[in-house]
């Protein structure tokens, strides 16, 4: 499959002008129905893919092979452009090679690649990120291992909420530096610290979910914030709803008796129903 039409869309939405909130997805279903909704990018994240793959919290536990092959799922299911979470490249910078030679063969349109000590050592209380020196050699390695120069490539740090603004600054500037394309915040910022973010960095920002008065899109897009996350809440919905009607089940509720099941129209049209009913007519009849 080619992947860079969708590379160049995404592109385009960081090169424009305002502020857009991508669409949490996890499998190939919630891509397509994020893609029918009209959400211009999906989001697939380290956290959601542990919960999705391994029914496991987001401990660093989920394999690059893993993360990888459900990307790639996500991504032959329509034609969406997807950002993923790399965490740290799962390992040192030579990892970060080839996590972006996986995800980008896993037609992925983004990816970012973040300085948190990952995953956590014995002892640690707080979060904690690695040496600055480190950081720009996993950014360098990132942009090394692109080939298709259409890949967005990320930089993502929570250094402002883990070691301050003034350190935080100092690592996005030399983030941005190695040539990456746009830069992730992660951790809670103040409008302030925005503020001061944006008069320093020239490249497009991305926020983790935001909250409070970092809500107006308008005043996000205002400081260069051309992507903000606003969480996973869709997983967390089919968590509810499959244990919700599973339970109704299991205490006697029939099948014609429960609700906020999908129709069977909706269920032909993100199945692609009506695609495969073709392709059987014409080559197997």
């Amino acid at each position: 499959m080619h992947w860079t039409d969708r590379r160049e869309r995404y592109r385009t939405v960081i090169a424009g002008s305002a502020c857009i909130h991508p669409g949490s997805v996890y499998d190939a279903i919630s891509a397509r129905i994020a893609e029918e909704l009209g959400f211009e990018v999906g989001m697939f994240a380290g956290s959601i893919a542990s919960f999705t793959v391994l029914g496991a919290p987001d401990l660093i536990v989920l394999t690059l092979t893993e993360f990888a092959q459900q990307a790639y799922r996500i991504n032959r299911a329509g034609k969406l452009p997807l950002m993923v979470d790399a965490d740290h490249g799962y390992g040192n910078a030579l990892n970060v090679m080839r996590t972006v030679q996986e995800l980008e063969t896993a037609g992925v349109a983004a990816l970012m690649i973040e300085d948190t000590l990952l995953p956590r050592t014995f002892g640690e209380k707080k979060p904690t990120v690695i040496p600055i020196d480190e950081g720009i050699g996993k950014m360098k390695a990132a942009l090394a291992a692109r080939e298709d120069k259409a890949l967005t490539v990320i930089g993502r740090t929570s250094a402002p909420s883990i070691t301050g603004l003034a350190d935080g600054i100092k690592r996005l500037k030399a983030y941005q530096d190695t040539g990456v394309d746009a830069l992730f915040i992660a951790g809670g910022l103040t409008r302030a610290d925005l503020d001061a973010i944006a008069a320093e960095v020239k490249i497009p920002l991305m926020l983790g979910g935001v909250s409070g008065d970092l809500q107006d899109r308008d005043y996000l897009a205002s400081r260069g914030v051309r992507i903000a996350l606003q969480g996973h809440q869709p997983f967390s919905a089919a968590v509810k709803a499959t244990y919700d009607t599973l339970k109704a089940l299991r205490e006697g509720t029939r099948p014609s008796q429960l609700t906020g099941i999908a129709s069977a129209d909706m269920m032909a049209r993100v199945t692609r129903d009506g695609d495969y009913k073709s392709w059987t007519e014409k080559f197997l009849t």
